[in-house]
């Protein structure tokens, strides 16, 4: 096993040139079917968590300790450095989000992000100068880890219906400023908006394979700045639409079509024990 001080190196050390895509496994066996394709690194992704345990995402209902022990899962189960999904810190003060910092690292991330994200409707993104404070503390909390850890610091704004790109920039460099080592701005409407925001900040860029975002390949987001792209609940979602699919086959015309195409008992078994 590849211990975690040099999983943290080569973590950062992807950031350092040339486009990578950082996929999101939802528990131990995606994590090493994705390891089995090659990919360098792994994320985990809170909305595939909470969907994995019956939750609704994005309203608080995932608690600290359970995506804490999913981060153990997925970093335990591959070689791959893992960045972990960490949501607004679950807490509201910067010592709530340092101490959330610090318990990932233990659980063996070598990576995080933080949102500016409040989770309470009425006010969904945090005041300036709190997220800004927020990141501050995260970043000093990263940096004082004895393995190590690449900070990202998120700005939501686009996430909850406040399509303010010339604010999110500012955010982002705020964040950079506070001490992030990448910066993320999921949600983003278009190509212009992610060749903008990678051209305002000089620390890597993580973009979200969402949206209008789609039809863009890691080329084409290589050129237009990002150093690093992440796919969210993507995987975890196309995995439900794949059960939903044939589920509802079943149920409403009693035939198996669906499955048809499914890897074999075998190939799956084969999965697990290749990674």
């Amino acid at each position: 096993m590849i211990d975690q001080h040099d999983k943290g190196l080569a973590f950062a050390k992807l950031h350092e040139a040339g486009t990578f895509v950082l996929p999101n496994p939802w528990d131990a066996g995606t994590a090493r079917l994705l390891a089995g394709l090659g990919f360098a690194a792994l994320g985990t992704t809170s909305g595939g968590l909470a969907f994995t345990l019956g939750r609704r995402d994005g309203a608080g209902l995932v608690h600290r300790d359970e995506t804490l022990r999913n981060i153990a899962a997925i970093a335990t189960a591959t070689d791959l450095p893992v960045s972990a999904d960490l949501e607004n810190g679950f807490g509201d003060t910067p010592g709530d989000v340092a101490r959330t910092i610090r318990l990932a690292a233990e659980a063996g991330a070598v990576g995080g992000s933080i949102e500016d994200a409040t989770g309470h409707p009425d006010r969904p993104v945090y005041d300036f100068d709190a997220a800004v404070e927020r990141v501050a503390a995260a970043a000093q909390a990263a940096r004082a880890l004895p393995v190590p850890f690449t900070f990202t610091a998120r700005a939501e704004n686009f996430l909850y219906g406040r399509p303010d790109l010339d604010d999110t920039i500012r955010r982002l460099r705020a964040f950079e400023e506070a001490g992030a080592d990448v910066l993320y701005a999921p949600g983003l409407p278009d190509a212009e908006a992610v060749r903008e925001v990678c051209a305002a900040v000089s620390r890597p860029v993580n973009v979200l394979a969402a949206g209008p975002v789609l039809g863009l390949s890691v080329a084409e987001l290589g050129e237009l700045g990002a150093r690093r792209v992440s796919l969210g609940s993507a995987l975890s979602r196309a995995a439900l639409t794949a059960t939903l699919t044939a589920a509802r086959e079943i149920a409403g015309e009693g035939t198996f079509g669906a499955l048809r195409g499914s890897i074999s008992y075998a190939e799956a078994n084969d999965l697990q024990e290749g990674a």
